[in-house]
């Protein structure tokens, strides 16, 4: 029996993707073999020698201590795309937000709610207030074309944007595919110029936090309304709201508030609801399940990101499987040992980790000794091995 804990009080009716008769699954579980879990931050946790993953119900792993997994031999994996329809909604929703002052004028709207007969005039007195322009005719730019970039950029068209996308990691089986509703540009510098709204849909790395700060918002248009859905860390708050308070930037909506931008003048504070409808948060405890049973019952890896994803269809022989140190030594010493068992590998795949400091690798083998795996375990170099039968 597979033991899978739960983190977050995780709740959906796709943990029934579970075979009861193979999984145990729920939150009061010790020494699992997988976790699941959500934005729960993990990094001080201690991880017993059984686990061999770890699912991300989301996206963002910031929260994991992905290196560490790795070199653990724990496979990490997040659930791209999952939520993609419910970030969408709330960046659409974001762009009108941004335009008029719907929420100040809603507000305002209350205050006056004891005025009896007199509240249709005073509306119509102060309406004015709150306007602002349309949507439809202004170039919105996403910097970002991954899976909730794409659809943002279809829905923003559909209303009559002009959509101007940037990815330097897009596919040409991509970029004709988004080329029917939006314009490829050629350079980050080409959106920040044209753009009347830019909204970012990136992850968070070494490379992108800070991402949007003095130097990039001075490239943008006077007057930009900028919206992050994507992540806290890719925008420098103090520049935000020096740029805000300067009018170079008009409105900037952010889902991920904090002490210094839940009540600042011109900011839009989302209190975290990109992902959160239950669609969504079913999906991404679908995909996450299934990515466990793949790799616990085959070996096989989809959207880790820690290791590179790898795939081998099952032929009905014995598997074993093994994370070791990226050397051709440890995968010879790994044949020799299968070949002096007189075990034959029918079948291997390997993938490395992102760093390439370890690989993965499956191996389809003719039969499977009880002493196997020990000994395979014994060799230097190798991080974790098992049987898959």
């Amino acid at each position: 029996m597979y033991k899978v804990k739960l983190i977050n009080n995780i709740k959906s009716s796709k943990l029934e993707i579970f075979d009861k008769t193979k999984y145990e699954v729920g939150a009061e579980i010790d020494n699992p073999d997988a976790i699941m879990l959500r934005s729960a931050k993990i990094h001080d946790m201690e991880f017993n020698p059984e686990l061999l993953c770890i699912a991300r119900a989301g996206a963002g792993v910031n929260n994991i201590p992905i290196e560490r997994c790795a070199e653990q031999g724990i496979v990490v994996f997040n659930t791209p795309g999952a939520n993609s329809g419910a970030v969408k909604e709330l960046v659409i929703c974001a762009l009108f937000l941004s335009s008029r002052d719907i929420l100040g004028g809603i507000d305002w709207v209350k205050t006056i709610a004891d005025e009896s007969d007199e509240v249709p005039a005073l509306i119509e007195k102060q309406k004015s207030k709150y306007t602002g322009p349309e949507i439809s005719g202004k170039v919105l730019g996403l910097i970002g074309l991954g899976a909730i970039g794409g659809k943002v950029a279809k829905a923003a068209a559909a209303l009559g944007m002009e959509v101007l996308g940037f990815d330097p990691y897009l596919s040409e089986e991509t970029k004709k595919e988004l080329s029917g509703y939006m314009k490829i540009a050629e350079s980050i510098e080409e959106i920040y110029k044209n753009s009347d709204f830019i909204t970012l849909n990136l992850p968070c790395t070494a490379d992108t936090k800070h991402f949007i700060g003095k130097n990039t918002i001075g490239k943008m248009k006077q007057g930009v309304r900028v919206i992050n859905a994507a992540r806290a860390e890719l925008v420098n708050d103090d520049d935000m709201l020096a740029a805000l308070e300067s009018g170079q930037v008009s409105k900037y909506v952010t889902d991920f508030p904090n002490a210094k931008t839940a009540g600042a003048k011109g900011v839009i504070a989302i209190p975290h609801l990109g992902a959160s409808t239950p669609e969504s948060e079913d999906n991404c405890v679908g995909m996450a399940a299934h990515e466990i049973i793949e790799y616990i019952e085959n070996g096989n890896i989809i959207n880790s990101v820690n290791f590179d994803n790898l795939s081998l269809e099952r032929t009905g022989s014995p598997r074993i499987s093994f994370i070791h140190k990226n050397t051709p030594e440890v995968i010879a010493k790994i044949k020799s040992a299968l070949s002096s068992s007189g075990i034959s590998a029918d079948n291997m795949l390997s993938a490395d980790s992102k760093d390439k400091s370890l690989a993965y690798t499956i191996i389809d083998v003719s039969s499977l000794p009880d002493k196997l795996i020990g000994s395979i375990n014994d060799i230097e170099g190798v991080v974790r091995g098992r049987s898959l039968v």
